[in-house]
């Protein structure tokens, strides 16, 4: 019996993807994660979560991700349309990450205030029948989801990564984090717009590329 588990990460953030990671065991092996250092990736050190998540890619059957990029976000979040929100569409991508598994049994980290909805969102559109197991905070309940949530985190890590060199050290590039604030408000004055890799449609993008201008 195939199981999977599949998470997101970066969907608060103001830089780069949302990526979604899905992986898939066999049900008797399941147990070994937890021998191996699995938990929810939040509770991880960089370096530990790209240790782990190599052992985890040598364990699975299979390994899917897909990515959800800034202005694809942004068109998603501006159109706002009810019932086709960002929520919407992450449980689209859940179920293609699930469809190119094949599982027998699906467990996701619901991102839906309304966890029983979500889950049957990606039942609907996945084109076969599926138990999945919809819950909030299922990486950290459920070992295949705390290793999906380890592999999501570590593709982006290294986009991320890839966005510093780039385009500076911004941090984590998340809105609570300070260094990023001040690195966005610097590209802006700089340059009158922001780059690519900027989520235009989050809240505390809008509000000072639109002070910034209005007083550069």
């Amino acid at each position: 019996m195939l199981i999977a588990g599949v998470d997101e990460a970066g969907r608060g953030c103001l830089i780069g993807p949302l990526i979604v990671a899905g992986v898939a065991f066999e049900k008797e092996v399941i147990l070994q994660l937890s021998d191996l250092g699995v938990r929810d990736s939040k509770k991880l050190t960089p370096k530990r979560r790209e240790e782990i998540a190599d052992l985890i890619k040598d364990l699975a059957v299979g390994v899917s991700y897909f990515e959800l990029q800034p202005r694809s976000i942004d068109l998603i979040v501006l159109r706002n349309v009810k019932l086709r929100k960002l929520n919407y569409v992450e449980a689209i991508a859940m179920a293609k990450v699930i469809r190119e598994l094949r599982p027998d049994e699906a467990y996701v980290d619901a991102c839906d205030v309304n966890a029983e909805r979500f889950g049957t969102i990606i039942s609907k559109v996945l084109g076969y029948k599926l138990n999945v197991v919809s819950e909030h905070r299922a990486d950290s309940t459920y070992l295949v989801v705390s290793a999906a949530s380890i592999l999501a985190k570590v593709r982006r890590d290294a986009i991320i990564s890839e966005l510093h060199e780039r385009y500076g050290d911004f941090n984590s590039g998340y809105p609570s984090d300070e260094k990023t604030i001040t690195w966005l408000e610097q590209w802006v004055h700089n340059y009158k717009a922001c780059p690519e890799c900027v989520r235009l449609s989050w809240k505390p993008v809008r509000e000072r590329e639109r002070r910034l201008r209005e007083f550069s």
